[in-house]
């Protein structure tokens, strides 16, 4: 489909650890490392079906080293902690920034619901 939104910029920012992405339809998403390290499109955190996803715990330092391009629609993430197995299309990473708030959240209530205490960041 022509329709679907194309990236116009990709900025990461290690230092503030947030990836930062603007779309040919003029949205601007802020992505951070951990976010995107928990939501992460592979196999060992999604699972291979409903039901297997795998709560990801003390994410919240990791950093991207390394984006690799795969052809022309999508990227892959190298994380610190050596995570590299998600390929995160264009698609993929919009959908991201456009249900961040929703998918953040509900995130937060998994790792309380788990008993996981979530420290800040040290940035």
């Amino acid at each position: 489909m022509a329709d679907k939104p194309k990236p116009t910029d990709i900025n990461l920012h290690q230092q503030s650890r947030v990836l930062e992405i603007a779309f040919d339809d003029g949205s601007r998403f802020e992505l951070p490392c951990e976010y995107l390290r928990v939501f992460s499109p592979s196999a060992e955190v999604r699972g291979h079906g409903p039901g297997q996803e795998v709560l990801q715990l003390a994410k919240e330092d990791v950093n991207i080293t390394q984006i690799d391009p795969v052809g022309v629609y999508a990227v892959q993430l190298h994380f610190d902690d050596g995570h590299n197995t998600g390929i995160y299309s264009w698609e993929t990473l919009y959908q991201l920034g456009a249900e961040k708030d929703r998918l953040w959240a509900d995130y937060l209530q998994r790792l309380k619901e788990a008993g996981y205490e979530r420290k800040e960041p040290s940035h």
